[in-house]
């Protein structure tokens, strides 16, 4: 099997971003993002998806979070989706269900390469630490349409909006560590590719 890795590299007058993902390598997340939650989020979705990730990212957080969490959340689904190829062998179909405390997720993903991103964190705080509420779904959105993949994912229950966001990152990532799983009959699809 070849390497399922990426290295993306997006620059703007809002943001710099760099990304080295590997998809079947797994070591410690280094994130770096300037934003303390969105730094946090991401390193639960490389552990917890098992993908090794190292991302950094100047922005224009004097302005606010928005367009580093939206960019930092764009390049991370660029590397997935380079990363993942023709996406031939995976099992390509997951879902998860993960509980954080009082507050429960479910993520429901499709490696399909049509993007179809549907999120609802069900978050009522205006801000987690230096992020938006509104760009955690935001951004899980983002990463999904550039993943190029179909996920759902759904906070079922919870009071803590810190819970119920990590929750929802970690059922996404245990969703994809099993979606992308290279398996001998994996790949179905009645169209004959992804």
């Amino acid at each position: 099997m070849t390497e399922r890795s990426a290295i993306i590299e997006r620059k703007t007058r809002e943001t710099a971003v760099s990304c080295e993902l590997y998809l079947d390598v797994r070591k410690n997340a280094d994130v770096r993002t300037g934003l303390g939650f969105l730094d946090h989020m991401l390193t639960s979705l490389a552990t917890h998806a098992g993908f090794g990730l190292t991302l950094s990212c100047e922005g224009d957080t004097f302005v606010d979070d928005h367009h580093t969490a939206e960019d930092c959340c764009l390049v991370v689904g660029q590397a997935i989706d380079r990363a993942l190829g023709d996406r031939a062998g995976v099992v390509r179909f997951a879902d998860a269900y993960v509980p954080m405390d009082e507050a429960r997720a479910r993520a429901s993903v499709d490696l399909v390469t049509r993007p179809c991103a549907v999120v609802d964190l069900a978050l009522v705080r205006e801000k987690i630490g230096d992020v938006a509420t509104e760009n955690l779904t935001h951004g899980l959105e983002t990463l999904i349409t550039n993943a190029r993949m179909t996920a759902h994912v759904d906070v079922l229950r919870g009071r803590n909006d810190h819970h119920k966001a990590e929750a929802a990152f970690k059922a996404l990532a245990r969703a994809l560590r099993s979606a992308w799983t290279i398996v001998e009959d994996g790949g179905a699809s009645t169209k004959g590719t992804l």
